[in-house]
């Protein structure tokens, strides 16, 4: 502990021995947590030894701090260990992430309920039968300089965040620039604005192009790693990768009720760093269920890319549900490396936490290319991994704005017959986000696909994934 406090004095004193006139306000950020609990007997220790220095600290989260760790996201009730941790470290607020909606509109009221601190989202409505608590923004008094909050919510291209509608029901989204105008009064109320954000990096830098007045962007949802922090258009956007890998200490100069001076700095976390007593014992308690750690099969070398591993998914849902293909929107696999050796009943649960349902549809070779593109759109810009087919995709720029031609081929390298009826499975969260035009919906099944995978994997025993990939890009 002793190591880490000088540290963050070191990191503290150097900011404050700028600041000659006026108060300086210091903030905390992190963003897409995704239920990394086993960092954040690290991140308490770190916010205890900064409060012990600068008691008006502000703690924000930008949003998903849950869905990527059964330990959390299968507990009773969902989402508490995370919170917990939140509580105990003293988060002052959160926005709303996509994956806060994970556990539907009910989960997600109760997860307020347990919260000690407000969620940020402006452009969200939450009729009240729903008993979702939140709120557009936050003022805070930082030694008599006032700090507004403005929460924003990501939008997809469905007019909701990226999850399952039926996850967010009776709830309605506006777009970003529709309803930020509408706060301009509050910014002229305070000292120092921040827009507390979970719509992605490139949609930030639009923000900031477009509200300048901002003095500070605390971006997520994308996952871009940025070096401290950088400036656009007088902005500072900051944002740290996933599952807290850094967190941001932003430091703010305020002479005249103006922000004078910004700068964002990293701190690192580490198995090698301090940890807060209180928060190891609650880890402890929180990751006390040894069915998580029962081994389903072994993996014979490294699994060392998103496509690899995604392949394998839709390898166990293809065979499961006795099909002829299986697609995965890319983003719904969760990581992109796994070593040779045992794979768990946690390592599958973090490869697809997100409790989805098997779909099955019977579709031609036609509805399923539509299918594809539909989702590559609604996975921004992210063509799927597939299983019984292969693909060759060709872009219209090296930007993958859009796809200029696709072409499909079966196991035996064949074209597909863009007329013959096959049948596909994937989750119900693809088969909601790829609209395009389908005869048949699909039937849902009762297992979920991680459940799908995992008993898969026991009547395999063995598999060898490394090098595996489904599609070919051209440029």
């Amino acid at each position: 502990m002793k190591k880490l406090f000088f540290s963050i004095v070191t990191l503290v004193l150097v900011s404050v021995c700028g600041t000659v006139h006026g108060e300086t306000v210091r903030i905390l950020s992190t963003n897409d947590m995704h239920s990394a609990i086993e960092k954040m007997p690290q991140l308490a220790a770190i916010v205890d030894s900064m409060r012990a220095i600068d008691p008006f600290l502000l703690v924000l989260s930008a949003g998903d701090n849950r869905t990527g760790n059964p330990y959390n996201d299968l507990y009773q009730p969902v989402s508490y260990p995370m919170i917990s941790m939140m509580n105990l470290i003293g988060f002052d607020a959160s926005g709303l992430g996509n994956h806060e909606y994970d556990s539907k509109v009910e989960g997600l009221a109760r997860v307020i309920t347990l919260s000690n601190f407000p969620y940020l989202a402006a452009n969200i409505s939450c009729p009240p039968e729903t008993g979702i608590q939140v709120r557009p923004y936050k003022v805070f008094d930082v030694k008599g300089i006032k700090v507004g909050v403005l929460g924003i919510t990501q939008v997809g291209t469905l007019g909701i965040p990226d999850t399952s509608p039926e996850n967010v029901t009776g709830l309605t989204f506006q777009q970003p620039e529709e309803i930020i105008p509408q706060y301009k009064w509050l910014t002229e109320q305070c000292d120092v604005n921040v827009l507390l954000t979970h719509v992605g990096y490139e949609v930030d830098l639009e923000l900031a192009k477009q509200f300048p007045y901002y003095d500070l962007i605390v971006s997520s949802h994308s996952h871009t790693q940025l070096e401290g922090g950088e400036i656009h258009d007088g902005v500072l956007i900051t944002q740290n990768g996933y599952q807290l890998p850094r967190v941001t200490l932003t430091t703010l100069e305020v002479e005249g009720g103006k922000v004078v001076s910004k700068k964002a700095e990293n701190i690192y976390l580490n198995k090698s760093q301090s940890r807060s007593e209180a928060a190891d014992v609650l880890l402890k308690h929180f990751m006390s269920s040894p069915e998580f750690e029962r081994v389903v099969a072994h993996s014979q070398s490294d699994i060392n890319t998103y496509d690899a591993l995604g392949v394998m998914m839709c390898d166990a849902w293809l065979e499961e549900c006795n099909c002829d293909i299986a697609l995965e929107n890319y983003g719904g696999v969760r990581y992109d490396y796994f070593p040779a050796g045992p794979i768990t009943v946690k390592d599958i649960l973090n490869l697809d936490p997100f409790m989805n349902s098997p779909v099955v549809m019977t579709l031609s070779g036609k509805e399923l290319s539509d299918m594809l593109i539909a989702c590559f759109k609604a996975d921004r810009n992210r063509f799927p991994v597939t299983s019984g087919c292969s693909a060759v995709v060709t872009y219209t720029d090296d930007s993958k704005s859009s796809i200029k031609k696709l072409e499909l081929f079966d196991t035996n390298g064949k074209k597909l017959n863009m007329k013959k009826k096959y049948r596909v499975v994937t989750n119900n969260y693809v088969a909601s986000i790829a609209d395009s035009p389908r005869e048949d919906q699909g039937e849902r099944g009762a297992m979920t696909t991680s459940d799908l995978i995992m008993q898969w994997l026991e009547k395999k025993g063995t598999v060898d994934y490394q090098g595996r990939s489904s599609f070919t890009e051209k440029y």
